[in-house]
C-alpha cells in the first residue's frame, strides 16, 4: 500500500520549509510531506560545516517574507540560519510532515488517475517505499551534496598532509599552528581563509584568477533603529525593501557600466587594502561585475586578514602538489600542511531523479522552462530555483506563492492537472542560466532550457517575477488544464 498526499515536497531545506509554510498558511486543507534525504532539516545549511560558514546574502532578504529575521547579524553563519530554517519548521508543526532518510530515486505521472506516484529508498534500511500524490514540488536546490567539484591536480597523491574540499570537512580537523593553504577565489575561499587565520599559523589564499569582492558591514544600523521604531515585521518590511533595491541597483549599474563599476570596485579594495598587497594583480577580475557574482566580505575581515599578515593572496596556476606543498608555473613553491580545495560545487538538476510521464522518461535538457518554475509537458509539476544575481529565497517565495495560486485554481475549476505545452516548435531557446560561473557552465547540458519570451523567459528580476508570478493570472495560452483520463467524462479544460 502507498500513502496519497495532496502534494509531496522533495527536500526540507530552505526552499522545502518555505513551500510547506506556504502551503501551512495558504492552503491548510491540503496533505502533504517532505522526502529528506538526509537525517535533518536545512539543507545547504546543515550539510555544509567548514570554518565561518556564512551567507554572502543579507538576511532581511534571503530569509521568508513571512518571517522576520531578527538577530543584529544580518550576514548570518550557517548554524544562525539553520536554527531559522528550524523554528520556521517548528512554529508552522512542518517537523511531523518531514519523513527523514527518504532519498527520492523516481517519479512517474500518470495522466490516467493525474497522480504522481515517487518511489523513495529509505537510507537506513535500503527499502524502497511507494507514495502518491497530486501535486509535486522539487525543493532540492541544484547542489549535489554527494560531492564537491575538484579539479584534477598533478601530483595530489605525493603531499604529505590533509587535502580537504569544503563540502565534507572532517569534525576533526585540527589546523591550529599549521600552514593551510586554500585554493579557489569564491564566496568559500573568501570566507575560509579569515575564519582559519584564528588558529592557523598562516593561511594563503590562491587564486588561479581574482574574483569580485566587495565589503559589506554584517550589521544592519537602519533594520536595528526601525525595530525601535515599528516593531519587528514592519521593520523586516521595510529594510528587505531597501535591501533588494540596493542589490537590483548594484547590478543593472555593473551591467550597463561596466567600466565605471570596475573602477569604484578597485577603488573599494584598494582603500581596503592600505598597500597589503597589489589590487590590480589580486583584485582585478578578467570578466565585468556580476558576470558571476560578487563576494561579500563581512566588516572587511579578509582586508583585515592580509593587512595584518595572518593571510596572503597568491594568483598563480598550480604545476604539481609536492611533498612539502604546492609548486606553480611561475616556479614558486607554496609551503603546507594543510590544503583545502574550495574549487566548487557540481549542481544536480532537478535531483536527477528518474522523472516519468506516462511511461515516457523525461528528458530534463529538452525540456523548456515555464515561469522559471515548471517544465514543458510534465504535469502537476513545480520547482523552486533561486536567483544568481540575489537572494535564493526571493525567487523561492515567488515560486510559492504561485504554486499555491495554481493548486487553488485547479480545485476552483475543477480540474485535475496543469500542465504548460510549448505551442510553438519552432520558438529558440537558450540555457537556463546566463550566468560565467563554473559551476553554472559545467551542468547548462543537464538543465532545462529558457525561451526568448514570457512565458518562457527567465528574468532574473525580482520586481518583473513579482508581478508576474504573485499578481498574474495563472491561466495563458501556454498553460492547459485537464481532469484525469479515468474519469468517464473527462475532457481537457481551457485555459
Amino acid at each position: 500500500m502507498s500513502d496519497h498526499f495532496d502534494v509531496l515536497i522533495v527536500g526540507a531545506g530552505v526552499s522545502g520549509i518555505g513551500a510547506a509554510s506556504h502551503l501551512h498558511d495558504k492552503l491548510p486543507g491540503k496533505t502533504y510531506a517532505i522526502l529528506e534525504a538526509r537525517d535533518a532539516i536545512g539543507g545547504t545549511w546543515d550539510l555544509f560545516r567548514y570554518p565561518g560558514i556564512r551567507s554572502d546574502s543579507d538576511l532581511h532578504t534571503f530569509g521568508y517574507a513571512f518571517k522576520p529575521w531578527n538577530s543584529h547579524q544580518a550576514l548570518a553563519d550557517g548554524p544562525a540560519i539553520r536554527d531559522y530554517i528550524r523554528e520556521t519548521a517548528e512554529e508552522r508543526d512542518i517537523v511531523r510532515h518531514i519523513r527523514f532518510g527518504h532519498r527520492v530515486v523516481r517519479a512517474e505521472w500518470s495522466s490516467a488517475d493525474a497522480r504522481w506516484t515517487v518511489e523513495a529508498e529509505r537510507t537506513d534500511t535500503g527499502e524502497r517505499v511507494e507514495m502518491t500524490a497530486q501535486w509535486l514540488f522539487g525543493a532540492t536546490g541544484y547542489y549535489n551534496y554527494d560531492q564537491g567539484y575538484t579539479p584534477k591536480f598533478e601530483g595530489v597523491d605525493r603531499f604529505g598532509g590533509p587535502v580537504v574540499h569544503p563540502q565534507h570537512w572532517p569534525e576533526d580537523l585540527d589546523y591550529s599552528g599549521k600552514r593551510v593553504v586554500v585554493i579557489g577565489s569564491g564566496a568559500t575561499a573568501v570566507t575560509l581563509v579569515p575564519a582559519m587565520t584564528d588558529k592557523a599559523a598562516h593561511v594563503t589564499m590562491l587564486q588561479r584568477s581574482p574574483s569580485y569582492i566587495m565589503p559589506l558591514p554584517s550589521h544592519d544600523v537602519v533594520n536595528d533603529r526601525l525595530r525601535k521604531w515599528l516593531g519587528d515585521q514592519r521593520a523586516y518590511d521595510l529594510t528587505r525593501r531597501k535591501n533588494i533595491i540596493r542589490m537590483r541597483a548594484f547590478y543593472v549599474l555593473s551591467q550597463r557600466f561596466p567600466r565605471a563599476m570596475r573602477a569604484v570596485i578597485r577603488s573599494v579594495n584598494k582603500k581596503m587594502l592600505q598597500g597589503a598587497c597589489d589590487v590590480d594583480v589580486h583584485f582585478k577580475p578578467r570578466y565585468n561585475p556580476w558576470d558571476q557574482r560578487v563576494c561579500v566580505v563581512p566588516n572587511g575581515d579578509l582586508y583585515r586578514a592580509l593587512r595584518n599578515g595572518s593571510a596572503s593572496m597568491v594568483t598563480d596556476r598550480i604545476k604539481t602538489f609536492t611533498e612539502r606543498g604546492l609548486l606553480l608555473e611561475s616556479g614558486q613553491e607554496l609551503e603546507a600542511d594543510i590544503i583545502v580545495t574550495a574549487t566548487g560545487l557540481n549542481l544536480k538538476a532537478l535531483g536527477e531523479l528518474d522523472f516519468r510521464v506516462d511511461g515516457a522518461a523525461v528528458d530534463v535538457p529538452e525540456r523548456v522552462a515555464y515561469k522559471g518554475m515548471m517544465l514543458s509537458g510534465v504535469p502537476n509539476f513545480a520547482y523552486a530555483i533561486g536567483y544568481t544575481n540575489a537572494s535564493w529565497t526571493l525567487k523561492v517565495d515567488l515560486v510559492c506563492e504561485y504554486f499555491c495560486r495554481l493548486i487553488e485554481h485547479t480545485d476552483v475549476t475543477g480540474a485535475d492537472a496543469a500542465v504548460p505545452e510549448v505551442r510553438d516548435p519552432e520558438m529558440a531557446t537558450r540555457p537556463l542560466l546566463d550566468f560565467q560561473a563554473g559551476y553554472v557552465l559545467r551542468a547548462l547540458d543537464r538543465l532545462p532550457k529558457q525561451g526568448e519570451h514570457a512565458p518562457w523567459f527567465l528574468a532574473q528580476n525580482y520586481y518583473k517575477d513579482a508581478r508576474y508570478l504573485r499578481e498574474g493570472d495563472v491561466t495563458d495560452e501556454a498553460m492547459r488544464f485537464f481532469n484525469a483520463e479515468s474519469r468517464e467524462s473527462a475532457m481537457p479544460l481551457a485555459a
